[in-house]
């Protein structure tokens, strides 16, 4: 049997990745402090604070377009697990956490007022594992389950194979036999890799770059804009001693002002106004920098074309977010058959073989909702290639394409 890190090696793992996590969650949450250049900006703005919400817009850009369905082919029922844990509310917060953290995790536990497990979405500052890579399971987890105002564990779980053990603050650990043979901690990753099994964020260095070049930006068009709306003058000539009131000057409309001793009339003259131009080109070069980074549009960060576009062409400018999010499903859609898959070992009490569950598939919404041309063009589709291969396109792949429930009404008088 393979020797465990135990808890002391994995509460370390975790401390060391939470501060990177949390940063992520500040971008998100558009709570992140401006670095500032201190070049350009006067120590009596340096404090400004100013904010971009591109960070944001990327995550919720591609999470809001995978709308989990179902499983197809579901021979352990999984699904009435999922349908008893608020499935609506359970699969859009794992897959935000996981977008923005690289990994989530769900905690599987035994509920005492149902007979199906309870599944609990853990972000990715509160858990971490030692990961099987062949199964996408942990060999051990580690999982803070609840904290104190402060943000220290008042709750923490070990998990193994065979048992999970409780650390309660105040109170002596405890052990809770672990009937389904996994470790009831299971990881729902977005890309993952050979270098990092525990996938990467939606949230990426560079984006957090180029936001604060963006906010950089705003700070320094904020305070042009000052000088913008209200140009410098000056006066030349006027005599020594002479008071003048700058406020009331800039606001009269008419001034007075009288020759000096000596007969000469005061110049008076006005600095050239900042232009507001250069910052502005400046945020686009941003703009598109984001946008090759995410697979976004400027479209989706606010800067709208003059020219209205279609349905296609929205959709054919969003290509690289379509394909980022038929990635991320089958990332998502695996993580997800093994949560199903710990919970009916759990509910049965028994350890199933992991490659018995090879068969079920996840289905997913579509990530373009068809319009009515795209519908058009699917059931145009669907009649040639039944023409070529007859039933080769039924109702349950139509549903996958067009996002449509087939209808359960029996057809009209004369239909097909």
């Amino acid at each position: 049997m393979e020797q465990l890190a135990g808890i002391g090696k994995l509460r370390s793992k975790l401390a060391s990745k939470k501060i990177r996590v949390l940063t992520k969650y500040e971008y998100y949450d558009q709570k992140y402090a401006i670095r500032d250049n201190g070049i350009s900006t006067p120590e009596t703005k340096i404090n400004i604070q100013v904010k971009v919400g591109w960070c944001t817009k990327a995550v919720d850009a591609l999470a809001d377009r995978l709308v989990f369905k179902g499983f197809r082919n579901d021979v352990f029922d999984m699904q009435t697990i999922f349908d008893n844990n608020n499935p609506d509310v359970f699969f859009s917060s794992a897959i935000l956490s996981a977008l923005i953290s690289s990994c989530s995790f769900v905690y599987i536990s035994e509920d005492e007022g149902s007979v199906h497990p309870s599944l609990q979405v853990i972000d990715g500052a509160n858990a971490t594992g030692i990961i099987d890579t062949k199964t996408g399971l942990l060999k051990e987890g580690y999982a803070i389950l609840d904290t104190d105002e402060n943000g220290s564990p008042i709750v923490e779980a070990y998990f193994t194979p065979d048992y999970t053990e409780y650390y309660e603050k105040g109170k002596e650990p405890y052990q809770v036999e672990n009937k389904a043979g996994y470790p009831l901690l299971v990881p729902i990753i977005y890309k993952p890799s050979d270098t990092r099994p525990f996938g990467h964020s939606r949230i990426t260095r560079a984006c957090m770059d180029i936001v604060q070049g963006a906010c950089n930006t705003l700070k320094r068009a904020e305070i042009s804009a000052e000088f913008y709306s209200y140009p410098q003058k000056y006066i030349v000539g006027l005599e020594k001693g002479v008071k003048f009131d700058k406020w009331k000057a800039a606001m009269s409309s008419v001034i007075q002002i009288t020759k000096d001793s000596e007969g000469d009339v005061p110049k008076l003259g006005q600095f050239q106004q900042q232009s507001m131009a250069p910052h502005m080109d400046h945020m686009q070069m941003y703009v598109k920098q984001f946008c090759g980074e995410t697979g976004l549009t400027p479209n989706d960060l606010g800067f709208v074309s003059d020219n209205p576009t279609s349905a296609e062409a929205i959709k054919a400018s969003h290509e690289t977010l379509r394909s980022i999010a038929r990635k991320a499903q089958k990332n998502f859609g695996t993580c997800f058959v093994n949560v199903g898959f710990v919970a009916r070992c759990l509910e049965d009490e028994y350890k199933y073989r992991r490659n018995i569950i090879n068969t079920v598939k996840p289905v997913w919404e579509p990530i373009f909702e068809p319009d009515a041309s795209s519908l058009s063009s699917i059931g145009d589709g669907a009649i040639k290639l039944n023409q070529a291969v007859p039933g080769y396109v039924n109702k349950d792949n139509l549903s996958i394409l067009t996002g449509l429930e087939a209808s359960e009404l029996e057809p009209a008088e004369g239909g097909e």
